[in-house]
C-alpha cells in the first residue's frame, strides 16, 4: 500500500505542469519533465483499473482494453504534431512506439518478472497469433515506404497518396476483424494458461463501473498531460542536442507509452504473463493496423498536407529487426529474466543508432 501510495503523490505533479505552462510557457524543459512525471501515476491508474476490469473479463479483452486506453495519449501527440506540421515526428512516434512496446516494456516486463519467477508461462496460440499480425504490420508500413523509394517522382504523388489510402482501408478492416475473432469467435485461443486461482490474491476487486469510470477519468488526464507534453518535446530536444528523429522514437513514444507499459510490467510481476503480452503485442498492432491508418486520414483533417506512411530505411530496418526478435523470443510460451535483457539490449542499441543519426 505504501508503494501505491507514493506513486500517487506525482499526481501533484499535474497542478504545477499547468502552472509552469500558464506563468511561464518558455520554460520547455521544465513543463517537459513535470508533464513526464504526472504521467506516471495516470499510467499506474489506468494500470489498477484495467486490472480490476480483467477480472471481470478475462486476459484477452483486458490486454485489448488497457492497449487501447494506454494508446489514447499516443493518438493525442499524433493529432498535436499533425497539427503543428511535424510529420517527421509523427512518423517516428509510430515506429517508436511499436519498438517502445515490443522491446523496453516486454523487455523490462520478462526481466522483472523472471527475478519474482524461475519460469513465467504464457499461451503459445495467442503468442503466435500476435506475431503473425505483427508481421502484418511490417509489410504494411514497408509497402508504402518502398513504393515511394523504388518509384518516388513528381509524377507520382497522386499514385502514392492512392496507394496510402487504400492501405489504409485494408489495414482498418484486418484490424476490425482481428477484434472480432479475438472478442466473439475464437476466446479460447487467448486464454491464460495459469488458472485465475493461482495469480488470485486475497483483495478487492473495483466494481466494474468503477473501473471504467477511473479508466476514462485516468485516459482523459493522460491526454491533456501528454498534449502538453508534445508542446514541450522540440524545444527540450533541441536544447538537449537531440534530433526530431530521436525525440519522436525514443522520447514521446516511452512518456506516451507509459501507460501501457507499467501496466504490462505489473502484471508480469503478478505472473500474468497472458495480460502483459495482450497489452504489449496488442498495443503494437493496435498502433500499426488502427492508430498509423487513422492518423493518415485525420491529416486531411488537422495536417497541413496529407500524410504517407513513408519510413526511411533505419525506422523499417529497427522495426524488421524489432519484430524478428520479439517473435523469436515469445515463440515457445516461456520467459525468465534472461530474455528480457535480450530484448532490452536490442531496444538499446536502436536507441543509441537513432541518437547519433544527423538530422
Amino acid at each position: 500500500m505504501k508503494k501505491i501510495f507514493s506513486i500517487y503523490i506525482l499526481f501533484v505533479f499535474i497542478p504545477i505542469t499547468l502552472v509552469i505552462e500558464h506563468f511561464s510557457p518558455h520554460s520547455s524543459n521544465m513543463i517537459f519533465f513535470s508533464a513526464a512525471l504526472s504521467i506516471i501515476p495516470i499510467a499506474r491508474l489506468i494500470s489498477e483499473s484495467t486490472e480490476n476490469l480483467s477480472h471481470y473479463t478475462g486476459d484477452a479483452v483486458g490486454g485489448l482494453l488497457n492497449a487501447t486506453f494506454g494508446n489514447f495519449p499516443e493518438f493525442i501527440i499524433i493529432l498535436m504534431a499533425l497539427k503543428a506540421g511535424l510529420q517527421q515526428m509523427v512518423l517516428a512516434s509510430i515506429i517508436g512506439a511499436i519498438l517502445a512496446n515490443l522491446l523496453l516494456a516486454l523487455g523490462v516486463s520478462f526481466f522483472l518478472g523472471g527475478l519474482k519467477f524461475h519460469i513465467q508461462e504464457f499461451n503459445p496460440v495467442s503468442s503466435r497469433i500476435y506475431s503473425t499480425m505483427m508481421f502484418i504490420a511490417v509489410i504494411s508500413l514497408v509497402v508504402p515506404s518502398s513504393f515511394s523509394k523504388i518509384f518516388g517522382s513528381e509524377d507520382l504523388l497522386r499514385e502514392t497518396s492512392m496507394l496510402n489510402i487504400g492501405l489504409c482501408i485494408v489495414l482498418l478492416t484486418t484490424y476490425i476483424f482481428y477484434i472480432f475473432f479475438m472478442v466473439k469467435t475464437h476466446p479460447d485461443f487467448f486464454k491464460s494458461v495459469i488458472s485465475n486461482e493461482e495469480t488470485q490474491e486475497h483483495t478487492h476487486h473495483w466494481s466494474i463501473k468503477k473501473s471504467v469510470t477511473l479508466l476514462i477519468l485516468a485516459s482523459l488526464m493522460a491526454a491533456l498531460m501528454s498534449e502538453i507534453l508534445v508542446g514541450s518535446a522540440e524545444e527540450t530536444g533541441k536544447s538537449l542536442g537531440m534530433t526530431t528523429v530521436f525525440i519522436g522514437i525514443v522520447i514521446l513514444s516511452i512518456v506516451g507509452g507509459a501507460a501501457e507499459s507499467l501496466s504490462a510490467i505489473s502484471m508480469a510481476r503478478k505472473n500474468k504473463l497472458d495480460l502483459t503480452l495482450g497489452i504489449c503485442l496488442g498495443s503494437c498492432i493496435q498502433i500499426a493496423l488502427f492508430i498509423a491508418p487513422v492518423s493518415v486520414f485525420m491529416s486531411y483533417i488537422f495536417g497541413n498536407q496529407p500524410l504517407n506512411l513513408t519510413f526511411g530505411r533505419a525506422e523499417l530496418g529497427a522495426l524488421f529487426l524489432a519484430v524478428l526478435m520479439g517473435i523469436m523470443i515469445v515463440s515457445d510460451g516461456k520467459s525468465n529474466w534472461y530474455k528480457g535483457v535480450q530484448l532490452i539490449a536490442v531496444y538499446i542499441i536502436i536507441a543509441v543508432l537513432f541518437y547519433f543519426i544527423p538530422e
